[in-house]
């Protein structure tokens, strides 16, 4: 876990909150977002390759809905990843993780749900075995 032998996306910091900030209001971003200080707001991104990254003095009051998220600090609300979360050892979450790949560091605190939601395949087992309406398979 955490080793530094894993590939990982470059930790580009497009926006930041400062440590001694408080922002009051939703954050629409794309790009890298670091938040040192306290969000009372929403955090959303529709770009996939989007990441935030929460320090360990970080602090979001609401929702994120983010495709790639690194916390270490504290979410009081829902956090919503498309792609990966990353909850470093100091992380805390008041409320429900919804991902489709995790990775929890010892020390990491979810007071909520861990609810998988994977990414739907086009040619998944299901239609294969049970083709929808009106869809006719034929051989390779």
């Amino acid at each position: 876990m955490f080793s530094s032998n894993k590939k990982r996306r470059s930790a580009k910091i497009d926006s930041l909150i400062g440590q001694n900030t408080e922002l009051k209001g939703d954050v629409a971003f794309s790009g890298g977002f670091h938040i040192d200080g306290k969000l009372k707001g929403n955090v959303r991104s529709n770009d996939p390759s989007s990441m935030l990254t929460l320090s360990d003095n970080g602090v979001v009051e609401g929702e994120v809905h983010v495709p790639n998220i690194i916390l270490n600090g504290t979410v009081v609300g829902d956090v919503y990843a498309s792609e990966r979360v990353e909850l470093a050892s100091n992380a805390k979450v008041i409320g429900n993780v919804y991902y489709n790949l995790i990775e929890m560091a010892m020390g990491a605190e979810v007071n909520g749900n861990l609810v998988h939601k994977a990414e739907p395949a086009s040619d998944s087992v299901a239609d294969l075995v049970n083709p929808p309406e009106g869809v006719m398979l034929s051989p390779k």
